[in-house]
C-alpha cells in the first residue's frame, strides 16, 4: 500500500451526472475554488466536448490559476481531444468500454476498431503536450486478462495513469482487492480507483482498492453522481485517515462547509445520517449513548466533530435520559435542584410523550422556557403538559 494517495475529485463531471443536477458556471468555479482552497490536488472539471457553455466554464476554472491540476474528461474521439486543446486543459482523461456488453452498445463489438482509435487519440494528445490518462469503463465486468492487457497497451503508448471503473458498482471490498492487487504488479504506472455505490460499497472498494496498491482515488462532494452515486470525498479522506493512518493533506475542517455548498448547487439535500456531514453525524440522543459521550465524547464518536467542520448535538428525544434532560436544563439556566422530587422522572415522560406524537425532537430552549415559567408549580402539582404546537426545529 503506498502512503502516498491522490485525490482526483470528479463533482463536477460524474457528480453532475447525477439525475438532475445541472451546476451553473458560478457554482462551478466556486465548487472547483472550495476544492482547491481545502488541498484537493486534482479535479476533473467536466466533458469539453459537451459544447460551448461547458467550454465556457473549464475556461473560468482555468483563468482561476488553481493550485490543483485540473481534469477533463473524453471519448476515445478525435473531437473530444481537440475540444479539450480548445479549452486549454493541460490534462486529459479518455475513458473506453472494456466489457462485452459496453464494447457492444458503442463500438459494435469491434475492439480492436476501439483499440486504434483509443491509440489515435492517446498520441493526438501527447503530440500536444497534454498528461494524459486512460479509464477502462466497467471494467468489473470484464475478464482481467483484458483489462491487464488494455493498462499495458496505454502504458506502453505513454499513459500517465490507468483508471480502473467499477461502473455499475457490482464489487466488493474481497474481490476489488484480488482484481487491483494483480493489475498493480502488472504495470508501472499508478493505478487510479472509480468505484460507484450501486449496492452502498463505493467507499469501502475505493479503500481496498488503495490496500492493493492503487495510487489514486476518484471522489465526489457528498458522493452525487449517476443512480446511486459515487465514492464520497468527505468519507474517503476520513477513511483514509483513521483506518488507514494515511493523511491526504485536504483540510477536513471545511469538509462540511464544502458538503453544503455542493448541496445548495445541486439542490440534493442530504439525508441527516449521512456519514461525515449529515446533520445527525455528531447527534446524540438515546440515554445511554448522551450519559457516555457528556463524561467523555469518544465513547460513541469516532472522532472530534470539529475535525469536519461539525457540531456535536444533544437531542432530547423519546430514548432520551435522566443525564441529558439534567444537562439541557443546567445549559439554560434552570435551577435544577429545586425541581421537586419525582417531577424529573414525570418532566421525562411529558418530553417522551411530546416527541413520539409530534415526531421530532423539543428544541431545548423551548423546552428551558417551559421549564421555566412552571417551576414555581411544581411544589403543587404536576404541571400541564408540554404544548403540542411546540416549535417543529430540529435540534
Amino acid at each position: 500500500m503506498n502512503s502516498s494517495i491522490t485525490i482526483n475529485d470528479t463533482t463536477l463531471r460524474d457528480g453532475e451526472q447525477a439525475a438532475g443536477v445541472a451546476f451553473q458556471i458560478p457554482e462551478k468555479i466556486s465548487i472547483a475554488a472550495l476544492l482547491d482552497a481545502i488541498g484537493v490536488p486534482e479535479i476533473e472539471v467536466g466533458i469539453p466536448a459537451m459544447g460551448a457553455v461547458e467550454t465556457e466554464a473549464i475556461r473560468a476554472m482555468l483563468s482561476l490559476g488553481l493550485r490543483a491540476h485540473l481534469l477533463g474528461w473524453n471519448r476515445a474521439v478525435p473531437s473530444d481531444i481537440l475540444a479539450s486543446i480548445r479549452c486549454g486543459l493541460k490534462r486529459i482523461h479518455i475513458s473506453v468500454p472494456v466489457s462485452d456488453r459496453q464494447m457492444a452498445a458503442k463500438f459494435q463489438g469491434d475492439r480492436p476498431r476501439l483499440l486504434r482509435q483509443l491509440r489515435q487519440c492517446v498520441e493526438m494528445a501527447l503530440e500536444q503536450g497534454l498528461w494524459v490518462s486512460v479509464g477502462a469503463e466497467d471494467a468489473s465486468r470484464t475478464p482481467l486478462e483484458q483489462v491487464i492487457e488494455l493498462a499495458q497497451m496505454a502504458q506502453s503508448w505513454g499513459c500517465r495513469r490507468f483508471r480502473y471503473c467499477d461502473t455499475v458498482g457490482i464489487l466488493d471490498p474481497f474481490s476489488t482487492y484480488k482484481q487491483i492487487r494483480r493489475l498493480v504488479r502488472a504495470i508501472d504506472i499508478p493505478v487510479e480507483m472509480h468505484t460507484h455505490d450501486d449496492l452502498g460499497m463505493a467507499t469501502a472498494n475505493a479503500l481496498a482498492g488503495i490496500r492493493a496498491g492503487a495510487q489514486s482515488v476518484n471522489t465526489t462532494v457528498n458522493g452525487l453522481g449517476e443512480r446511486a452515486g459515487n465514492a464520497p470525498l468527505e468519507e474517503v479522506v476520513m477513511a483514509l485517515r483513521y483506518t488507514l493512518g494515511i493523511d491526504v493533506g485536504v483540510d477536513t475542517c471545511r469538509l462540511r462547509e464544502l458538503s453544503q455548498q455542493v448541496a445548495r448547487a445541486s439542490g440534493a439535500p442530504l439525508p441527516p445520517w449521512k456519514a461525515i456531514v449529515g446533520d445527525n453525524a455528531f447527534a446524540h440522543e438515546s440515554g445511554i449513548h448522551a450519559a457516555g459521550v457528556l463524561r467523555d465524547p469518544q465513547t460513541y464518536e469516532p472522532f472530534p466533530p470539529e475535525a469536519v467542520g461539525g457540531q456535536r448535538r444533544l437531542v432530547l428525544g423519546k430514548h432520551s435520559g435522566r443525564h441529558l434532560l439534567l444537562q439541557i436544563l443546567k445549559e439554560h439556566g434552570i435551577p435544577v435542584e429545586q425541581i421537586p422530587p419525582g417531577q424529573l422522572e414525570k418532566l421525562l415522560e411529558q418530553v417522551r410523550q411530546h416527541v413520539t406524537h409530534c415526531k421530532h425532537p423539543i428544541p431545548p430552549a423551548e423546552l428551558a422556557r417551559y421549564c421555566r415559567a412552571t417551576l414555581t408549580q411544581w411544589a403543587q402539582h404536576t404541571p400541564e403538559p408540554i404544548p403540542e404546537e411546540s416549535h417543529p426545529d430540529v435540534v
